[in-house]
């Protein structure tokens, strides 16, 4: 499997996985692409797209979907790290080395997601995580489209987009940061009038 299609696949696991690995799995059963056959099949296609709902609803209630990127930090990485495993045991490339790069891109999305979900839940409106869902969607299917059909350009995107997406994870990290200290600082304050008072 091209280096383009395991590095761009990660990268979108790392936004969502489980729509990643069910749009990889239905290409596969459609003939569109040739993908890894254990992602073809019907029980494993309905357990992903089970997990693709639930992902779905939970990624637009605020805080809900921070709990959820959460307990997705390790589960994004690892089912990246197999799913590029998995693509290269179909080409015969080396698995572990594929692995470790779609591991690798996975958690440069998932970084950049859950920091710009964790800024965008201080904002007291629901609409942006919503929006913020669905574009992530679209950037999945987009893709994992360009991954399939393109994978040297999919490739070069992925990389650009990995270190885009650590720079934003740094950045919001550090915004992120800087809010929980204001917040606590505020609270200081106000107990502090409250038992001076």
């Amino acid at each position: 499997m091209p280096f383009g299609t395991i590095a761009a696949s990660g990268w979108a696991s790392g936004l969502n996985l489980y729509g990643t690995a069910l749009l990889l799995g239905l290409a596969g059963r459609f003939g569109w692409a040739d993908t890894p056959e254990q992602l073809q099949r019907p029980w494993v296609l309905a357990v992903l797209g089970v997990l693709y709902v639930l992902e779905f609803v939970v990624d637009k209630v605020p805080w809900l979907d921070t709990a959820w990127d959460g307990v997705h930090t390790v589960v994004r990485p690892l089912g990246g790290a197999l799913l590029g495993g998995l693509l290269a045991h179909e080409s015969g490339d080396p698995e572990v080395l594929a692995a470790l790069l779609a591991g690798g891109f996975s958690l440069s999305a998932h970084a950049a997601k859950a920091s710009t979900r964790a800024a965008v839940n201080t904002s007291p409106e629901p609409v942006s995580n919503v929006a913020l869902s669905v574009a992530e969607d679209g950037i999945v299917a987009v893709m994992v489209a360009l991954a399939l059909a393109y994978p040297l350009v999919a490739g070069v995107v992925a990389v650009v987009l990995a270190i885009t997406s650590l720079a934003v994870a740094w950045v919001l990290v550090r915004f992120v940061r800087r809010m929980r200290a204001r917040w606590r600082e505020r609270r200081t304050a106000r107990r502090g009038g409250v038992l001076g008072g």
